[in-house]
């Protein structure tokens, strides 16, 4: 399953944005402008964007932010696929390639998650995998 980040903040002349980059899917239910806001961080940046949410920014063929919502924890991970200039394109991780990414100690999860085994595998593995 894909989504589209949008509102990307710009860094500078630093570009965080590269193909296979972890992005911490962070849901932000006091959001004032969205109650179905997923904010998308990542490990140096901070927060660089949001999971669009309106048939004007949601690419065709990726999920909006409102209908992720409900399929993810309060927190979760995606996988950068394709990078343009105002927009991104990332893979939500299934429960195996969380995992995967939770075994290698090199991966940016340990960073953007306090605790990664908090993640709700099984969760994960039937809304998102319909098991």
């Amino acid at each position: 399953m894909y989504i589209t980040i949008t509102a990307l903040h710009k860094f500078h002349g630093q570009k965080p944005l590269k193909i296979d980059a972890i992005v911490k899917l962070v849901k932000e239910p006091d959001n004032k402008y969205d109650t179905e806001a997923i904010a998308c961080e990542m490990r140096y940046f901070g927060k660089i964007g949001y999971v669009a949410n309106s048939t004007h920014t949601v690419v065709k063929g990726c999920m909006s932010g409102g209908r992720l919502y409900d399929k993810i924890n309060d927190e979760y991970f995606a996988k950068i696929k394709f990078v343009t200039d105002s927009i991104a394109i990332a893979k939500v991780l299934t429960s195996e390639e969380y995992v995967e990414e939770v075994e290698n100690p090199e991966s940016d999860v340990h960073y953007l998650c306090e605790n990664p085994s908090k993640i709700d595998v099984d969760f994960i593995k039937k809304s998102l995998e319909g098991e």
